[in-house]
């Protein structure tokens, strides 16, 4: 969001963003963090913080979802994974098999926005309605209140987190197994910030990322539970209170308990500063 082409720049600057060769171990002087592309600039932004204090550690914060980062963590390819989704029960099979033991951390909340161009008059939706939409039933921005004009769908791609928490808690009305897909004629996005920036040069686009990436740009759709509900907007009392219809947690992982460095950067990450972050990028915090 607002600290995006800051915090990258400065990163860029400091030299904060490396890519080793090979994972490092918990004693050495780098990390590598690998995962979520929601919670990318949170990391990049505690790696930042965390380096000025700890002069001499090399960090390499990148992106690519959820699962690229446990699919790291699990090969022993990155020392924390950052994931907007809790690991899947074949992950943990597969990091048992591999002598990887996955430590869950809950460092923030979230809220997933809904968003369209800011020249769609639509401004509410129901979690009906955002179903019907993006399973293909509502087609037209017409039958919601907007205008005349064919929805056009913007989703994460299948290996993001929000992908996947999107289709369980909207599509599938909470069954995790349940048959429900995104419909064929959904453009799967490489990232938020594609979503983001097709939703601003196209007025009639509909997508949905994590509240970090919310901007003027686009227009956030406040969301009801039902027809009876109140509609609700993705602010940070909202995701705190639970309030917010879409709201999620957001972990980091570590391959056990984290020794060295890895586990001064957790420390940091649930510290007054490393929380007071959290809120920078438009999270909400868990202390």
């Amino acid at each position: 969001m607002r600290l995006r082409a800051i915090l990258w720049g400065s990163a860029l600057a400091a030299g904060l963003i490396l890519l080793p060769a090979r994972p490092v171990s918990a004693q050495a002087k780098a990390i590598q963090i690998k995962g979520s592309d929601t919670m990318v600039n949170l990391g990049q932004a505690w790696a930042e913080a965390f380096s000025k204090i700890h002069k001499g550690v090399n960090m390499a914060v990148t992106g690519g979802g959820s699962g690229t980062g446990l699919t790291a963590l699990i090969n022993g390819t990155c020392d924390i994974a950052e994931s907007s989704r809790s690991i899947e029960p074949k992950e943990l099979e597969k990091a048992k098999a591999k002598g990887i033991a996955p430590k869950e951390y809950l460092v923030a909340m979230d809220g997933i926005a809904v968003v369209v161009h800011p020249k769609n008059p639509v401004k509410n939706l129901t979690a009906d309605q955002l179903r019907g939409i993006f399973l293909g039933e509502i087609t037209n921005w017409k039958a919601v209140g907007g205008a005349n004009k064919t929805i056009v769908l913007l989703s994460r791609e299948f290996n993001s987190g929000t992908h996947i928490f999107f289709k369980e808690h909207i599509l599938r009305r909470g069954v995790v197994k349940g048959p429900e897909e995104f419909s064929p004629a959904a453009l799967m996005m490489p990232s938020s910030q594609a979503i983001a920036d097709e939703v601003a040069g196209n007025e009639n686009a509909v997508g949905y990322y994590g509240m970090g990436y919310i901007s003027p740009k686009q227009k956030v759709i406040a969301v009801a539970k039902d027809a009876k509900s109140p509609y609700i907007e993705p602010t940070l009392p909202n995701v705190k209170s639970k309030a917010y219809p879409i709201s999620r947690p957001l972990f980091l992982y570590t391959n056990g308990e984290p020794k060295g460095v890895i586990k001064d950067f957790i420390d940091f990450a649930f510290s007054p500063a490393g929380q007071e972050l959290v809120k920078k990028i438009d999270f909400v915090p868990v202390k």
